[in-house]
């Protein structure tokens, strides 16, 4: 049922990418047709070129992808949309270039490339800009009624307030239960005062979250299972929390959810689909940054002078809490931690020195790692690995904590993409809720988007410290 629902809630992100799919085939064959104007020059460019306009389709598409262009969670402004849609494309472009290279046959002529690619930007930007209007009508979203009042249902209210947090969804209202201290404004209560199934049947609701305080006498199950069955999805509010905002809300959680809700797959095929993702996506990654390596360590050595150290190893706590050693390109001074106590890094922090500050802006400073993921310590997605000392104390402090140390640790992460660098015990609960979304839920798909996402963490430098 869950699955159901969060199908719901991409459909219309699949129906943007299939249209934009076929907006950009389409500008590849338009380009085509402006570019060459006799006969005898069409008909010899037009022999490959089903295949190079699908192929142009889908550089784009995954150039548009590496930038977030297809997530639930996009949350920048018209500007932000455009520049990521030019690096997008951007991007994509580069990408033909290197297919040109490897299969000589897909290669189409810059005039052609580059008609196609302003013709495809103008008219992706122009579908964009109704799509975007269109999903905003509350005739095209879920309808959602609430059942529960007080502070857990508030939650709702309170945390998915923001348009871009309720693109996929309307809330019809909240619906006090009897004992129930109310939390939400009064203007948003509803009281049906007939069945619920016949209220919520008359109203389309397509889905009834679950939010009330005790379980125990608050809900009339006849009531729910009778929505159950006219086809009304029912919903847990810690599920429902998961599936909008893309984290787990430990304030809602508890461990029966936990254990019930699903998730955590650990079965020998994820395993095997991991670890072959992990040592595909690090030597394609090696291969591609060998010549950035090169350089950063030249640039370190130079700064530093002879003899001083390039790479910096660090104890950290792996899979099932067993400590390994991680290695990175060393970006602090080497007196950085004389003392031996570990201190969380810092906005401006004085330790960095002038050549760490840049790499780790850009994450080179991270690409030694790709050694401890091919060792198999580290996998390519996951959470990020800590220091004993911080997870001793973490551990203590919040709660589910070490849940997340059920995956190898990775080089990439969910939390990474949707939090900034935390530097505090408050920013690793914050965190802890996007590395439980990811525990949960991960599966090859779901690494490869966060992969192809990550690009534009290093493009934009979003959470370095």
């Amino acid at each position: 049922m869950q699955r159901f629902v969060y199908g719901q809630a991409v459909r219309w992100l699949l129906l943007l990418g299939a249209i934009e799919l076929l907006l950009l085939a389409a500008s590849m064959y338009t380009a085509t047709n402006l570019r060459f104007r006799t006969q005898e020059e069409y008909d010899y460019s037009v022999r490959y070129l089903p295949a190079q306009a699908l192929l142009f389709s889908f550089m784009i598409i995954l150039g548009l992808g590496a930038l977030g262009q297809y997530q639930t969670y996009m949350r920048a402004g018209w500007f932000g949309l455009l520049a990521r849609q030019a690096i997008g494309f951007s991007l994509g472009g580069l990408g033909l270039v290197v297919a040109y290279y490897i299969i000589p046959q897909a290669y189409v002529g810059r005039g052609v490339l580059g008609l196609a690619l302003v013709i495809g930007f103008i008219s992706v930007t122009a579908f964009r800009a109704v799509f975007l209007r269109l999903v905003e009508l509350e005739s095209f979203k879920r309808r959602i009624l609430v059942l529960g009042a007080g502070e857990r249902a508030s939650h709702i209210h309170k945390r998915l307030r923001r348009r871009s947090d309720r693109r996929g969804f309307c809330v019809l209202g909240f619906v006090p239960c009897p004992g129930e201290q109310v939390a939400v404004p009064a203007g948003l209560l509803v009281r049906p005062g007939q069945p619920l199934g016949q209220w919520a049947a008359l109203r389309g609701v397509d889905e009834i979250v679950v939010g009330v305080e005790d379980r125990r006498g608050s809900v009339v199950m006849e009531d729910l299972l009778e929505c159950w069955q006219s086809g009304i999805v029912i919903t847990d509010l810690t599920t429902f929390f998961e599936r909008e905002a893309g984290r787990v809300q430990l304030s809602l959680t508890h461990p029966s959810w936990l254990v019930y809700s699903g998730g955590f797959n650990g079965t020998p095929l994820r395993l095997f689909t991991k670890r072959a993702f992990d040592l595909i996506a690090s030597l394609t990654v090696l291969m591609l940054t060998w010549p950035l390596m090169i350089l950063v360590v030249l640039a370190i050595r130079i700064e530093s002078g002879a003899g001083q150290p390039i790479l910096y190893r660090q104890e950290r706590v792996g899979m099932h809490g067993r400590t390994f050693w991680l290695v990175k390109f060393r970006s602090m001074r080497t007196d950085a931690e004389l003392d031996g106590v570990a201190r969380w890094a810092r906005n401006g922090d004085d330790r960095v020195t002038r050549v760490g500050r840049f790499t780790r802006k850009v994450r080179l400073d991270e690409l030694p790692q790709l050694w401890n993921v091919l060792k198999g310590e580290m996998s390519f997605i996951g959470p990020r690995p800590e220091r004993p000392q911080f997870v001793a104390d973490l551990g203590k402090n919040i709660s589910y904590y070490n849940l997340r140390h059920c995956l190898k640790p990775g080089l990439a992460g969910w939390a990474q993409l949707r939090y900034p660098y935390g530097a505090s015990e408050d920013d690793a609960a914050e965190k802890l809720k996007y590395d439980l979304y990811y525990v949960k839920n991960h599966n090859l798909l779901f690494d490869l988007l966060i992969m192809i996402q990550t690009v534009e963490v290093v493009l934009f430098g979003t959470g370095a410290r």
